[in-house]
């Protein structure tokens, strides 16, 4: 097995203390209609693209707009914020610092749009250590499957057994495992309601970035465990066979 390549990093919840502006963006949005937010509505369009989650808005609440009508009014509603009030969650400039030392290539996957993240990573100074980027606009499937982990390994030519996928929600931890990923779970306090199913999903857990070194170590010497042990194994068959 080859050593880590890469990292996958979800951003909102994970890298990005953003959680509350769609809290509120939701409340917004549907107290406009007159309704109030349903309590599975979060947890449902969590794991979507704009366009998916758009589209099951509508077909819930059976508004007469277009899914291009309802993600314009989101990003209308997020835009400035996201541009000057959104920060990194604690740690998280070290974090991508011990990255780029260790030689790891970071890219993002995430349900975001990048009229919105963009601005945002760039005004929190850390734009510059991310190698590409995938949006849930590039494939087919929400983050329950493997598809944007898949898109956004290739990007930076890894393959799964390479990369560490780092997610705040359960479908992204359940979607990167079944892709094959090493997976990282990470605490946000949006979704403490799911902690437990998270750590029970995700090959590590960690409560903030200032763990990323220790969780590091833990996965290395896992690998070199496996390593080790399949090369005896090797050895021992090559032996056998002669």
């Amino acid at each position: 097995m080859e050593k880590i390549k890469g990292v996958i990093l979800d951003l909102d919840g994970t890298l990005l203390d953003s959680m509350w502006v769609w809290e509120q963006i939701d409340i917004d949005f549907l107290a406009r209609r007159g309704l109030q937010v349903p309590e599975d509505y979060v947890d449902a369009i969590t794991p979507m693209g704009f366009y998916a989650a758009a589209e099951y808005t509508i077909h819930r609440f059976g508004f007469s707009q277009t899914p291009e009508e309802i993600i314009e009014e989101w990003k209308e509603m997020s835009r400035e914020v996201y541009a000057s009030e959104v920060l990194c969650k604690k740690y998280v400039r070290e974090a991508l610092e011990f990255f780029q030392k260790n030689g790891i290539h970071m890219t993002i996957a995430t349900a975001s749009h990048e009229e919105l993240f963009i601005p945002c990573l760039k005004n929190n100074g850390i734009w510059e250590y991310f190698d590409s980027y995938s949006t849930m606009s590039e494939v087919k499937r929400g983050k329950g499957f493997p598809d944007i982990y898949e898109l956004a390994a290739k990007k930076i030519q890894c393959e799964p057994h390479q990369v560490i996928v780092f997610e705040d929600i359960v479908q992204g931890v359940q979607g990167a495992r079944m892709g094959g990923f090493c997976t990282v779970g990470v605490h946000d306090s949006y979704s403490q309601h799911d902690e437990v199913n998270l750590r029970r999903e995700a090959d590590y857990y960690m409560m903030d970035w200032s763990q990323l070194p220790a969780i590091y170590e833990e996965i290395i010497k896992k690998q070199s465990k496996f390593d080790h042990h399949y090369n005896h194994l090797n050895n021992h068959l090559s032996q056998r066979a002669t």
